[in-house]
């Protein structure tokens, strides 16, 4: 309302706006630890392998998958109404939930933190646990609609397969130190010196080290069975080819400090003697 004057004012919009708030992806490599029953010995095991394998978790992400632990506690149920006792279900649901807080917490008082919880009910996690992750397993295909027009029911043209990567080596002059780590996903490692205690090499195709393997090498990480793993003196902290691995202890001790190759055959890691 003007008072006093009939001219008119112009009045100025202003438009504020928000500034956009920048969201990336990123992907990660993770380690998955599967506890199974009973925990106790399980605890030795890890125990056993972090004390071989001192960096083994260090700086690297940790999911816990506690599927072993849900089938456990689920074995009540699949006994039938005659072994549930109705008086009695909140005592016997609350000892069939696993305990997933004591798990984190030991897990965390030997160093490991665990970033995500796979595999479990949502009621079994409180607010100060890791979050629940799914995914990570193959994505099923929804099912066709049904065709609307005689043209929908021609087969579809045939996709071509994309063309394999080629082959790309990584040779690398000198030794890999303890705490060095090497990621090549595409093709062979070559290490012309020695691989030291605490060291790691992570090859999409074969390793081969012309010294001694004194820390851990795992080949065909890209889901390559036919890859393999060379050294001149095998003193390895652990070994792997396609997801399979062998820590220090479950190898031949008659194969330690000799010429050796590892590969795989089925289901199995095979060691022998190159001389």
């Amino acid at each position: 309302m003007v008072v006093g004057n009939n001219s008119s004012t112009a009045v100025t919009s202003i438009s504020l706006t928000r500034p956009s708030l920048p969201l990336r992806g990123r992907s990660f490599r993770a380690l998955v630890l599967a506890p199974e029953t009973p925990l106790g010995d399980w605890f030795s095991h890890l125990d056993a392998l972090v004390q071989r394998s001192p960096t083994l978790f260090s700086e690297r992400a940790v999911i816990l998958d506690v599927s072993g632990l849900a089938k456990d506690s689920l074995r009540e149920d699949a006994a039938g109404p005659e072994a549930a006792e109705p008086a009695e279900d909140a005592t016997d649901a609350a000892a069939a939930t696993p305990d997933i807080a004591g798990l984190v917490d030991e897990l965390k008082q030997r160093g490991i933190r665990i970033m995500g919880v796979e595999k479990a009910e949502p009621a079994w996690l409180g607010p100060a646990l890791p979050p629940l992750l799914s995914g990570g397993r193959p994505a099923e295909m929804a099912p066709p609609e049904p065709a609307k027009d005689l043209e929908l029911l021609k087969e579809p043209e045939p996709v071509k397969p994309p063309e394999p990567r080629k082959p790309n080596s990584l040779v690398l002059e000198t030794p890999l130190r303890s705490g060095q780590s090497v990621y090549h996903p595409e093709g062979d490692v070559t290490v012309m010196g020695s691989v030291a205690s605490g060291a790691e090499i992570l090859a999409g195709g074969s390793i081969h080290i012309y010294g001694a393997l004194r820390g851990r090498a795992i080949a065909g990480a890209g889901g390559n069975p036919r890859a393999r793993i060379c050294c001149r003196k095998f003193e390895p902290e652990l070994i792997g080819i396609d997801g399979l691995f062998r820590t220090a202890d479950t190898t031949d001790p008659k194969l330690r400090k000799k010429a050796v190759q590892v590969w795989l055959e089925g289901d199995t890691l095979r060691m022998a003697a190159l001389d």
